[in-house]
């Protein structure tokens, strides 16, 4: 497969080739080849041998290297410290996103790159508002559950969103009442209403003591009174049957190891057992069943699910997005997706500023839980390609912006902590600001980063969306999904530690109510597991359909590794003329030329109906029949990584790396000096 030079250019409007964001160094390592000396470089260090090599480690498994042969010892000494100093701000206002909204704010100007800087993104519900919440409320039918706004002005919890969703029968000053028991003020918080009735509600631990029961009762039973067959209710305990953000960290410290080996190519016959053995696909496995597991309670047993963990902000925000991905068509768009990482992570408290480790503070607290999530995401997308909107390409560009401070989306460990940086940035700088601060722009801004041709690429041609419709004999035919009944039942709680069920149906009050016989819980385990594996084998069996529930294969052989995401900057790891990109262009160009047709169709009929499509649909895909029909003699190819390119990265011993330029001896003299630096507070 050929592409034309010049025609077919992807680059981030941010960044050239090589760029590097300051967040995303991970480790800058300074290296004496003839003295045989390393050290790794952090802020106010002293550097007293010459390097004659540094090397920069990315967060991205990408990894620089520099030589210094032409350079004097003190200008490789001042370069080495001031990357090692900047890449470590102290302070979050320091990073690049604050100083552009400061220009932006001066200067009153909107548009960047020539484009309007608010014309994209402005349709992904960013779920700030009360209207946010209240639509979704309406697309999901959630008729019991209400929007409250008990946290306004962050009142109650600086974790939580100023608006979420509760059972309707607990009123505002109920909640007032439960807050202090749960770990973080983090009182339960409504996520998504399936149609049967079912809801899934995530929430943090209720802090021993006395009341303890006493209000988890009351929760439980608000929660079970808003399923119009007042259902039973299953509790995961995610901290007991998970693995912890320590143990994911590790996993993908290995993973990231393996991939960056010196020696790749070496180790090639030992590949996939050294790869099982970082125990990443191990845990994109877990993460994956115990979702699907809790989506089919959901779908098929019609039961609302609550998820809690110690303070319901860190696998929750995994498990709960999963989920929704599985049972929410909307959630496969773009626009949905993006609207479903506002919800259960961005407003929900995600510590991104923790978790990403931005500031270099504490490696403890790092773990990569949005990129696990992204993985779990990108193993559904490649066995139900149909199902998506998106491709994989836009998962890892969207990784990727994680680490471009720049937009304020994955900046801030909660919306409250948003709005007080803000604040305190505009009141310093005596910057006249509307609302409640400077605005860092939302990474959903896409044309901040691409031109619309590149965006193209985010476009999978393969979807199959309810929108897309069909014309048979002169009448146009849309996708349905039938209802199956659901059987009403008394409520009843189940909880799940550690893979196995208990009951708790002494919760409730037997006042006015009829109690379920109890049941033998090792019988009901052992039925819970039969019932599982039976229900996985019968939904293989059937006929998929792509507007309703997804669940993944999840043996070894069908979770892959995420080479795009992995394996880019590797020259060693790719296909020349393969991968997915051969046959993503292929169908990319078929789509094309289908939709080309659709549209002499209609302009042929004439119909008025049919018209009203958008006829620039075809301009959808990002490669289309014409460039190649017109394209000139001089041709490229692909590579297995495309659209990044590992040509020229700096990421193997083999490769001596970029000297820096004689220029760099007079560019050094405006640099802070290597004292100055030592003493910087």
């Amino acid at each position: 497969m050929i592409v034309c030079v010049g025609k077919f250019q992807y680059r981030n409007l941010l960044l050239e080739e090589h760029d590097i964001s300051l967040t995303c160094v991970e480790q800058v390592v300074a290296v004496n080849d003839e003295r045989k000396k390393r050290k790794v470089l952090g802020p106010n260090q002293r550097l007293k041998f010459k390097p004659t090599e540094l090397i920069i480690y990315c967060k991205d498994f990408r990894i620089i290297r520099f030589r210094f042969d032409e350079s004097v010892p003190e200008s490789a000494r001042k370069i080495c410290l001031v990357i090692a100093h900047y890449s470590q701000p102290k302070d979050l206002q320091l990073l690049f996103g604050f100083a552009y909204a400061r220009e932006k704010c001066q200067n009153s100007v909107d548009k960047v790159n020539g484009t309007d800087s608010e014309a994209d993104g402005l349709q992904t519900s960013l779920f700030e508002t009360y209207s946010d919440w209240d639509r979704e409320i309406k697309r999901t039918g959630a008729s019991e559950w209400r929007v409250c706004s008990v946290n306004e002005h962050y009142a109650t919890s600086t974790s939580l969103p100023e608006y979420f969703v509760v059972p309707s029968s607990l009123a505002d000053e109920d909640l007032k009442q439960l807050v202090p028991s749960f770990n973080g003020d983090r009182i339960p918080m409504w996520c998504w209403h399936h149609w049967t009735g079912s809801a899934l509600v995530r929430m943090a631990n209720i802090k021993p003591g006395p009341k303890l029961r006493k209000h988890n009762t009351r929760i439980l039973k608000a929660i079970a009174q808003s399923h119009p067959d007042k259902s039973e209710v299953f509790k995961s305990d995610l901290d007991k049957s998970l693995p912890n953000i320590s143990e994911v960290q590790a996993a993908l410290m290995r993973l990231k190891q393996l991939c960056i080996n010196d020696l790749f190519e070496e180790t090639d016959e030992k590949w996939l057992s050294l790869l099982e053995n970082t125990r990443w696909l191990e845990y994109v496995r877990l993460f994956l069943k115990h979702s699907a597991e809790l989506a089919q309670w959901m779908y098929s047993e019609n039961i609302s699910v609550i998820i809690h963990e110690e303070e319901g902000r860190d696998l929750s925000c995994v498990i709960a997005s999963v989920m929704q991905v599985m049972l929410d068509p909307h959630y496969r768009t773009m626009l949905g997706f993006q609207s479903l990482i506002q919800k259960e992570w961005v407003v929900a408290g995600y510590r991104f500023l923790d978790r990403c480790n931005h500031l270099g503070e504490s490696e403890k607290q790092e773990s990569p839980l949005f990129l696990l999530f992204l993985d779990c995401v990108w193993q559904l997308l490649q066995q139900f390609p149909a199902a998506f909107e998106f491709t994989e390409t836009y998962l890892t560009v969207l990784y990727d912006s994680l680490r471009i401070p720049l937009f304020g989306t994955f900046l801030f460990n909660s919306p409250y902590q948003r709005m007080q940086q803000s604040q305190d940035f505009a009141t310093n700088g005596n910057l006249h600001c509307e609302g409640k601060g400077v605005e860092l722009p939302p990474v959903w801004n896409w044309f901040l980063q691409f031109t619309a041709k590149d965006l193209t690429l985010f476009n999978n041609p393969l979807y199959i969306g309810k929108s897309v419709t069909c014309v048979q004999n002169g009448t146009i035919k849309s996708f349905k999904r039938a209802k199956k009944n659901s059987s009403s039942s008394i409520y009843s709680v189940y909880t799940m530690k550690n893979g196995k069920l208990s009951d708790q149906h002494d919760f409730f009050p037997r006042r006015n109510s009829i109690q379920r016989p109890s049941t033998d819980l090792v019988q009901l385990n052992e039925s819970h597991d039969r019932n599982m594996e039976r229900y996985f084998r019968d939904w293989f069996s059937k006929s998929l359909d792509l507007h309703g529930i997804i669940l993944p294969h999840l043996s070894s052989a069908h979770t892959q590794l995420w080479k795009q995401c992995y394996l880019r900057w590797i020259p060693e790891a790719q296909i020349t003329n393969g991968g997915f990109i051969s046959a993503f262009h292929k169908i990319s160009m078929l789509a094309d030329d289908i939709e080309t047709l659709q549209q002499r169709l209609r302009q042929y009929w004439s119909d008025p109906c049919l018209s009203s499509f958008p006829d620039s649909y075809s301009r959808r895909m990002y490669f289309q029949t014409k460039d190649f029909s017109e394209a000139p003699g001089t041709f490229d190819y692909f590579s297995s990584s495309f659209p990044f390119s590992p040509v020229g990265n700096l990421c193997r011993r083999s490769i001596l790396g970029t000297p820096l330029s004689k220029f760099l001896l007079t560019a050094a003299k405006t640099w802070p000096s290597t004292e100055t630096l030592a003493n910087d507070d």
